[in-house]
């Protein structure tokens, strides 16, 4: 099967100002590859600070003016009918101008973003909200529009669709104002959705609708999902392949039945020791020693994990480790063996 977005080589740099007034690229995101098939959700995890975020606002080009891709290419497998006559069907997103990407944002790939209330316009109503994503992309229909736009509320189980259409965002739960986003974001039926950590802010209740949600979007329509958490415990439940990251690296690829079974990485397998269970009830939660470097400290030499990682040998220290297979569809960046 051939991919919906290839990421290759992708390394991100932040501009910082230093105390000597200078200002200095830092890199943050370094030679990340992920391939995203059609119709699968796949998880990107890793701790705060990972550079899971900035790896997917790269994705449709929404890095601000502080942030600068440095190298490498992201492939995207548009709608043959969404490209004009002639042009591949398979584009470089970073080679595309700021007038094409507009194009692609909302009606290819959408986005969710963690925090719903200040990603909604306060002064708006939700169903105006919502139906601005068809006015873009040349939907003029007022009729059409409103019949779409209540339509998509009905299925993403907003109880009273009129109301919550002609609601402000403010007059709406944080679990009601996460669907209104949801709904923004597929009312043109993307092909790829971004979820950036949408279930941080909600309670537990709302957590299990949201995700359910996800699923649901996933089967009905075939939308491919990339589902960006610090959680193991969601991903584990929504996912179908799992990407680990860490200080800017992908550590370890698997489906999330080798990665969640068969562990390679020992950051992978503290990330695992960290998440609560039946096993681990009325106890301690075991959390990883220290913390990921800041951008100004730099990543160490080697595999940047070795300083926190009880195992590290003197050769983790020394290179960065190549990727190691352990399956035809199971990956790591790590030289030791499994123990």
């Amino acid at each position: 099967m051939e991919a919906l977005l290839s990421v290759k080589d992708l390394s991100i740099g932040i501009r910082r100002n230093l105390p000597s007034g200078e200002t200095r690229l830092f890199s943050s995101v370094e030679k990340v590859s992920f391939d995203i098939y059609p119709g699968e959700i796949t998880g990107l995890v890793g701790e705060s600070g990972s550079g899971k975020s900035l790896t997917a606002f790269s994705i449709p080009g929404l890095l601000d003016e502080k942030k600068e891709i440095t190298s490498g290419s992201i492939l995207f497998r548009r709608d043959a009918g969404a490209v004009q006559e002639g042009a591949e069907t398979v584009q470089d997103l970073l080679k595309l101008g700021e007038k094409e990407l507009q194009k692609i944002r909302g009606k290819e790939i959408s986005m969710i973003f963690q925090e719903p209330f200040s990603s909604l316009d306060p002064l708006v109503k939700a169903g105006e909200q919502i139906a601005e994503t068809l006015k873009l992309h040349g939907e003029k229909d007022k009729t059409l529009i409103r019949k779409q736009v209540l339509e998509l509320l009905r299925k993403l189980k907003l109880g009273d669709a009129e109301k919550v259409m002609n609601a402000y965002p403010h007059r709406l739960s944080g679990g009601m104002c996460q669907r209104v986003m949801i709904a923004l974001a597929m009312i043109c039926r993307p092909r790829l959705l971004i979820a950036d950590e949408p279930t941080t802010a909600l309670d537990q209740s709302t957590q299990r609708q949201i995700l359910s949600l996800m699923k649901e979007i996933n089967a009905d329509f075939g939308t491919s999902i990339l589902f960006i958490s610090h959680d193991l415990g969601i991903v584990r439940n929504l996912s179908n392949r799992v990407l680990v990251m860490y200080s800017g690296y992908i550590l370890e690829e698997g489906s999330t039945e080798e990665i969640f079974k068969a562990p390679a990485h020992e950051y992978t397998k503290g990330l695992l020791r960290s998440i609560p269970g039946k096993k681990n009830r009325g106890q301690d939660l075991a959390a990883i020693p220290g913390r990921i470097p800041s951008l100004e400290e730099g990543r160490p030499r080697g595999c940047p994990f070795h300083p926190r990682c009880g195992k590290a040998e003197e050769r983790c220290k020394s290179a960065f480790p190549p990727w190691r297979a352990m399956s035809e569809t199971h990956k790591t960046h790590c030289v030791l063996e499994a123990k």
